[in-house]
């Protein structure tokens, strides 16, 4: 007897629907799964079979043939351990099957029960997509699938579950389930905690500038400094002045950490931007994704929110070369002979760096800490195509005492969240009508410059003379324009002025004078 249900398979942070076709016949007993399985999937007739008599299920010794449909698409993952355990019973006519328009994940365990899986969310939505009326998934999966329901008004019941027999009674009419259901305007009225407060930092006052500056429009930032100077604690600071997140951005970012399996158990939404910071030693596929099996890297994780690459340098040289992609096209691509995968890398890259191997650049009589031929290679790891992909480039010099013993409370990352905010609000207003959609002064076209970032004739004057001063490229000239649009959005201004433009280029100086110390 045949038996089809609905499965899903996940192609990067997006799920299809797969047909999962069980027929059972007499013969040599045997159990094939066919239509470009994984190894976890090929290894799953045990755990179905065991997970099915420790289910109290008596399975006869027939001829079992599984196919996941469409065949041409590789399938991975436990996710279907479920369905296909549903699909045998079904064909076994050990239960009364009422499939329709019902799509099922879930990987089992030896005794039956309903583990957690990837992907619930991305799964919702498209079922929500493919007419899909009813989702089973694994109780903690649940909630998550709820609120992509939520998001998309699409009317599907989702049914959270613990165990195979559970399943079987639900399929079965037997089971008085109620739907899960998450109430997200509850999820986005908590208000999130952040370790860092502006006002918990001394001193500073031009690095903070420059950080909200950055904050409000979206742009890059390397901070250059000795040990102990607050580069860390500034980034950490950071989060706190970012405008929150909007729901498309948050269902974005929560589709990412659904399909790396990284979510809460009690948080189904990301309702705060992420911030991610991994060690110097990170290998090249774990910071931009990929591997044998593709799964979204840090950029991706990053998304909406900060990648904060402390100790720049100390990164190997490959790993940085390949952020050059995702920092210019905000998205990865992953290709694989049979599918190219593609991951959304939106971040706000934050980085961090002494300016010399042994620290500080100068002891405390003048002197250079190492030889300059040690500072220049060590410098050099960072090459000028990546420096000029970073718009704010901040001096954090050490902290004077009297800042450190000063009694005095600086500003608090609240109100100057409230000023990034109208910041923002102005440049949504400025983009509204574009296709395709931007959102942040950081994401401008070249053609897009030109409309938004005039200057009158002294201040092109003034530009031209500093890029010929300093050396810099074609780029760097669009990031100068981007952050002073920027800074007159923040003052409210609607050209930018000559001091707008005088303050983005101070924050272009610091790579050429510094690297020719």
């Amino acid at each position: 007897m045949l038996t089809t249900l609905n499965a899903a398979a996940l192609i990067g942070i997006d799920a299809i629907k797969v047909t999962v076709e069980t027929n059972v016949t007499g013969g040599i007993p045997s159990f094939t799964v066919v239509g470009l399985p994984d190894n976890a999937i090929r290894e799953s007739r045990e755990r179905i079979l065991t997970a099915i008599r420790n289910s109290g299920f008596d399975i006869p010794p027939k001829k079992i043939t599984v196919n996941l449909a469409p065949a041409d698409i590789k399938k991975e993952g436990t996710a279907f351990d479920l369905p296909v355990a549903i699909g045998l019973l079904g064909s076994l006519q050990l239960l009364s099957p009422k499939f329709e328009d019902t799509l099922i994940l879930g990987e089992l365990a030896l005794d039956g029960s309903v583990r957690r899986v990837n992907g619930a969310l991305p799964v919702a939505i498209m079922a929500g997509k493919e007419g899909i009326k009813r989702m089973i998934v694994p109780l903690s999966n649940a909630p998550e699938a709820a609120v992509a329901v939520s998001a998309s008004n699409s009317g599907i019941a989702v049914y959270g579950v613990e165990t195979l027999n559970e399943t079987v009674d639900l399929i079965g009419g037997k089971s008085d389930h109620i739907p899960v259901t998450v109430n997200v305007a509850e999820l986005f009225d908590q208000e999130p905690e952040y370790p860092v407060d502006f006002a918990d930092i001394k001193g500073q006052g031009a690095a903070k500038k420059a950080l909200e500056i950055a904050a409000a429009g979206g742009h890059n930032v390397i901070m250059i400094g000795p040990p102990g100077s607050g580069k860390t604690m500034l980034a950490k600071g950071l989060p706190g002045i970012l405008p929150p997140l909007g729901f498309e951005e948050s269902l974005e970012t929560t589709k990412i950490y659904s399909v790396a399996n990284l979510l809460e158990k009690d948080r189904p939404l990301m309702v705060t931007r992420p911030f991610r910071s991994p060690h110097h030693t990170t290998s090249n596929v774990a910071l931009i994704g990929g591997g044998s099996t593709a799964k979204p890297g840090e950029v991706s994780l990053a998304h909406n929110g900060i990648l904060f690459l402390d100790e720049l340098p100390e990164f190997s040289r490959n790993a940085l070369e390949v952020l050059r992609q995702p920092l210019e096209d905000r998205e990865v691509t992953v290709s694989r002979i049979s599918v190219t995968t593609r991951y959304p890398a939106g971040f706000m890259l934050i980085a961090a760096m002494n300016p010399s191997p042994a620290g500080a650049l100068k002891d405390q009589y003048g002197n250079l800490t190492a030889a300059p031929q040690q500072i220049q290679r060590y410098l050099s790891k960072i090459s000028g195509p990546l420096l000029d992909r970073i718009d704010i480039h901040i001096d954090v010099p050490k902290v004077e005492n009297t800042d450190l013993f000063s009694a005095s409370t600086a500003e608090s990352s609240h109100s100057i969240r409230e000023r990034v905010i109208a910041a923002r609000k102005i440049q949504q207003e400025r983009f509204a009508s574009l296709v395709p959609r931007i959102f942040t002064n950081a994401q401008m076209s070249s053609r897009q410059i030109k409309t938004f970032c005039h200057l009158d004739r002294e201040s092109s004057q003034k530009l031209m003379d500093a890029m010929n001063r300093l050396n810099l490229s074609a780029r760097a000239h669009d990031r100068i324009l981007k952050v002073s649009r920027t800074i007159a959005d923040l003052e409210g201004s609607k050209e930018i002025e000559m001091k707008h433009l005088i303050q983005g280029i101070q924050y272009r100086n610091l790579d050429r004078e510094f690297w020719s110390f």
